[in-house]
């Protein structure tokens, strides 16, 4: 082979530009290929990089293209970050779109125009599964029911009620203030305790952290009703953190219920899927608490109510037992009465009628006797008439006076029955006692803690046995 004359490697560079320029020209190419060696200097908006496709089974890498982006290029990968939530950065798959440049000094290189970022989503969707079925496998306390996702955390129950709140977030999320004010500005005057316990939640390089503070809390021998993980604003590449295999894996099975609110309205991370409960923001993760704490507190005024009811119940029945009974008293102290006034009646005639008699006997042996006897007997007969019509008053007068003596009897057992009527002795200072519903008159069946309930004349207390001091009743003599 002839050599031929030697060049300048000037000119060398030159042919190379133009060969390159024949097969390219302006030429635009979509490349698949892995992201390495990157760098992004910020003042410049200026990304340098190389682009190397490795083989699918060793990993040796069989082509390498220095790249850069600047200009269109940077507001590319500033959009494809915030669409896919993946920082550009090495060793991510992407699809891109560059022109072929070369340059005498620095050689060929990529010029990156546009990236597509449903490539990448795809990608990190793929990831993003393949991280979901080994939570499954590798965890017994992870289950997949009908789609939806059973873990430890997720059965575990919620307190009736929570006050005491670990607060995982980072110290400037602006979140965390939205639920504390939430929380704390509750219209129902529901009191917290808010423990804060600070944290990087952005990136994924931050998921040792993350769980170094989970630990944290669960060996702070605090009895929290519940752990809310905030995040509140920020890229979208924040949010991948939370797709992390050992975050998903620690929450789902954390022996505390957690709350999420992490504030994105469209995606579910891994974390959410395995987490007690899960909510789109900080401020709707207090909501809710809000909403669980209210539902126990319509239960426990429904509760009152019905206690309310039920004692109104048994005090009017009760009532109507007095009543009824100081009616029985009136009733069967005016049948008494009747009664004995019936008798007295009946008494008083009969004994009228058997005197009458009785004198009108007298009266007429007397006639018969004063015609047969002398003057000296009449005058006898004169005297013992006259002590006969003594007699006779004394006898018309007895009557009135016996029938007086039981009316007399009579007033003072209605008034005996009156006072001793249980309104007159519930007026007079004492109590009726009841024990289970029963009157009792003796404290024998009673002992300490036993309920009691005590009716005076307008009022009824229901009260709880304190103490029991037994006495042989001189006490209570008048």
């Amino acid at each position: 082979m002839q050599n031929s004359a030697p060049i300048k490697l000037s000119d060398l560079t030159k042919g190379i530009t133009t060969a390159l320029r024949q097969a390219f020209g302006q030429g635009r190419f979509w490349v698949i290929a892995d992201v390495s060696n990157h760098s992004f200097k910020a003042e410049k908006g200026y990304h340098n990089f190389e682009l190397v496709e490795k083989d699918t089974a060793s990993s040796d890498v069989i082509a390498r293209v220095a790249a850069k982006a600047w200009g269109n290029g940077t507001r590319s990968i500033t959009a494809f970050e915030e669409k896919t939530g993946q920082k550009f950065k090495s060793n991510i798959h992407v699809l891109v779109l560059v022109t072929v440049e070369y340059h005498p000094v620095f050689g060929i290189s990529a010029n990156l125009l546009d990236i597509d970022t449903n490539f990448t989503l795809g990608v990190l969707e793929q990831q993003r599964h393949a991280t979901l079925q080994r939570l499954v496998t590798e965890n017994e306390f992870i289950r997949e029911i009908n789609g939806q996702y059973s873990t430890t955390n997720k059965q575990l129950p919620l307190g009736r009620v929570i006050q005491n709140v670990a607060l995982l977030t980072s110290s400037i999320s602006a979140g965390a203030e939205d639920f504390r004010h939430t929380l704390m500005h509750n219209t129902f005057g529901f009191g917290f305790r808010i423990d804060d316990y600070f944290v990087p939640v952005q990136g994924d390089k931050n998921a040792a952290v993350f769980l170094e503070k989970l630990i944290d809390i669960y060996k702070s021998g605090i009895p929290y009703d519940a752990v809310v993980i905030t995040r509140g604003g920020g890229a979208q590449s924040d949010f991948l953190i939370f797709d992390n295999y050992r975050i998903a894996r620690a929450a789902a099975k954390f022996p505390i219920p957690i709350i999420t609110g992490l504030g994105h309205q469209k995606n579910q991370s891994l974390t959410d899927m395995m987490v007690h409960s899960q909510t789109k923001t900080p401020t709707k993760a207090a909501e809710l608490i809000i909403a669980h704490n209210r539902e126990f507190q319509q239960e426990v005024n429904a509760f009152q109510k019905d206690i309310i009811i039920g004692a109104q119940l048994v005090l009017a029945s009760h009532k109507n037992t007095i009543a009824t009974a100081k009616q029985q008293v009136l009733h069967g102290a005016r049948d008494i009465t009747l009664s004995q006034n019936a008798a007295l009646s009946s008494l008083s005639g009969a004994l009228a009628r058997h005197t009458q008699a009785l004198l009108n006997s007298r009266s007429r042996k007397l006639a018969r006797l004063t015609a047969n006897l002398s003057a000296e007997l009449r005058l006898n007969l004169q005297k013992n008439s006259n002590a006969l019509a003594l007699t006779k008053d004394k006898i018309h007068r007895s009557p009135k006076a016996l029938i007086k003596n039981r009316q007399a009897k009579l007033d003072a057992f209605k008034a005996t029955v009156k006072l001793m009527s249980p309104e007159n002795i519930l007026k007079k200072g004492y109590a009726m006692v009841k024990v289970s519903g029963e009157v009792v008159s003796s404290a024998a069946g009673i002992e300490k803690g036993m309920p009691i309930e005590v009716i005076f004349a307008k009022a009824t207390l229901h009260t709880t046995v304190h103490e029991k001091i037994t006495h042989d009743g001189t006490g209570t003599n008048l």
